[in-house]
């Protein structure tokens, strides 16, 4: 019992890995994780400091044994499976998640999402809610972050202005989730040229299963803050089917919900950016996990969600 309070001695919302591997095993060696490459003439191991990481995404040609599933759980590291590069290879392909299910869960967390969940009008605000908290972090995050500037992203540039214009009004007098999503996909849309601008991507269209770069960055970029947002609902205990917008035909929009909070900020500039720099799928993923941990995009999840589980139940 002390070997496994150790591994959990790192709150979720202060980790700093997120690992995504393909053409490998994993496995338990002498009481670590491990995963194990093959070189042309030669076998190398890899230690993953489990009690630092919140998520293992596992991509093509991966195997993991049961000793290291047992490990992982034991120190509160969520698994997923997914397609290549950590996003799928084909549409309506999901990453399953594995959480653990020897151990307790807290329970004011969705009690309190449950609380107002039913209500559909209190569902409504929360979403609305969530939009106006997407926004908030997209301008503190612009705002300070220096090498976005010097890619010429700031926050109080005229065409970057007008995409927030009216935003919130607009989120406010949205009588259904419909409108609301109209509404979110119109200023992604407006941000896409903002960083096509940029960038100089010219002829950038999104499609998810796109070839360029750009699109290739922001499926996998958004994978990675669907990883964020996954382990923040299952350590907060809440399951990912309570959807506020995105839950009309999939079962766990809730993820998709929690990510959209950080996406714009972080994932949607950087996919330009580094497909400009022509950054490998490797480099471009530690950028993003860079910028998670500088702009606490977890921390952000974490009081978000918990604040909307207690605010909203006394409404």
């Amino acid at each position: 019992m002390e070997q496994l309070t150790d591994l959990k001695a790192i709150l979720h919302s202060k980790r700093a890995n997120i690992y995504y591997l393909e053409k490998c095993r994993i496995m338990q060696k002498d009481g670590r994780v491990l995963y194990l490459t093959e070189a042309k003439d030669e076998q190398l191991y890899w230690n993953i400091p489990i009690a630092n990481t919140t998520v293992v995404l596992l991509g093509t040609g991966t195997s993991i044994t049961q000793a290291a599933v047992r490990m992982l759980a034991s120190a509160g590291v969520l698994i997923g499976f997914s397609g290549g590069g950590g996003t799928p290879l084909l549409m309506g392909t999901e990453i399953e998640w594995l959480t653990p299910q020897s151990e307790y869960r807290p329970t004011e967390y969705v009690q309190g999402w449950l609380a107002f969940w039913f209500n559909e009008t209190q569902r409504l605000k929360v979403a609305k809610h969530f939009q106006l908290l997407r926004i908030e972090y997209l301008q503190k995050v612009w705002a300070k972050d220096k090498d976005l500037k010097n890619e010429g992203f700031f926050i109080d540039d005229l065409d970057i202005q007008q995409a927030f214009s009216g935003y919130s009004s607009k989120v406010e007098q949205a009588g259904n989730v419909t409108e609301l999503l109209l509404i979110e996909a119109q200023l992604t849309k407006n941000l896409y040229k903002s960083a096509v601008s940029r960038t100089q991507h010219k002829d950038f269209a999104r499609n998810y299963d796109g070839a360029d770069s750009a699109n290739a960055f922001l499926n996998h970029g958004n994978y990675l803050a669907y990883g964020l947002a996954a382990s923040t609902l299952w350590v907060l205990g809440i399951p990912h089917g309570f959807a506020v917008m995105h839950g009309k035909t999939r079962r766990g929009a809730l993820v998709f919900d929690v990510a959209d909070l950080i996406k714009d900020a972080i994932v949607l500039p950087w996919a330009f950016v580094c497909a400009k720099e022509k950054m490998s799928e490797q480099e471009f993923r530690q950028q993003i996990l860079q910028k998670f941990t500088e702009h606490k995009a977890m921390d952000f999840m974490f009081e978000r969600v918990k604040e909307t589980c207690i605010n909203f139940t006394t409404l």
